[in-house]
């Protein structure tokens, strides 16, 4: 009996300290929201955010990118001709990047490239006491420091996806075409006839978008909520890519579900 009663105390202990842990992301998301305005009104601090998130993580989408779009067009051209349908090859890469793998994959990687440096840059600052003396000199810390990384990450996603998207179909047509002798003009044909640009395009940049905003956010609370400890800013940072990542393929279904259905 007295187990059970422990078993059921932990239980409620742990539910109670994951919903305030909710709340308190809800809390701060809002203040978030509400910081926002006051950081266009400073466009610089927003572009050089950009810079730092966006450049500075072309290089790893660009290239996963590329060697995604070379392993669907192998892959996609052994499935289709099975059926004598390898002129679908364009269509096949350009569907499977814009609708799933462009948006996912750049959210991945985004999580383990910007969204750790994002969480390890708030932990430093908070461990270092640089968010306490700017509440000193009466400047708010979610005006002046989180809020202009939450937009530039916002930003800097859908076009990180789009360009993940179309340097995949590159590699596609590189491996489809020129490698293996599909004919360009079905590759482009197929590919210009079958994507439509608000069923398949517009739906990507949404996902991307809501990618952005997850993605960023939970990098940003993370390092904001961190133990002012190098264990804590360690463990911040593990979180940020295990949390961020399961959101994305959450989110991702949830909106596949609600887009294609």
């Amino acid at each position: 009996m007295n187990l059970i009663l422990d078993l059921l105390a932990q239980l409620g202990a742990t539910v109670r300290t994951r919903l305030e842990g909710l709340g308190a992301a809800s809390r701060t998301f809002l203040a978030l929201i509400l910081a926002s305005p006051s950081v266009f009104r400073r466009p610089r601090l927003v572009t050089d955010q950009v810079h730092f998130i966006g450049n500075y993580s072309l290089v790893i989408i660009a290239v996963s990118g590329l060697f995604v779009g070379f392993v669907l067009g192998l892959q996609g051209y052994y499935t289709l001709n099975k059926y004598g349908s390898e002129q679908a090859l364009g269509l096949l890469v350009a569907l499977s990047l814009i609708r799933e793998l462009g948006p996912v994959v750049t959210a991945l990687l985004f999580a383990g490239r910007a969204g750790t440096s994002l969480t390890a840059e708030i932990g430093l600052m908070k461990a270092g006491e640089q968010l306490a003396a700017m509440e000193m000199m009466a400047v708010d810390p979610m005006k002046r420091v989180l809020a202009p990384r939450f937009w530039a990450g916002v930003i800097s996603m859908p076009v990180l996806a789009a360009i993940f998207s179309a340097v995949g179909v590159l590699g596609g047509y590189i491996v489809g075409v020129q490698l293996i002798g599909v004919d360009e003009g079905a590759f482009w044909s197929q590919m210009q006839a079958g994507v439509d640009v608000w069923a398949d395009v517009l739906n990507g940049v949404i996902k991307s978008f809501v990618f952005g905003v997850a993605v960023t956010f939970i990098a940003l609370y993370e390092g904001f909520c961190a133990a002012p400890t190098p264990e804590g800013v360690a463990r911040a940072t593990t979180r940020t890519v295990v949390i961020g990542s399961l959101m994305v393929l959450w989110l991702d279904f949830l909106l596949t579900a609600l887009m294609f259905s």
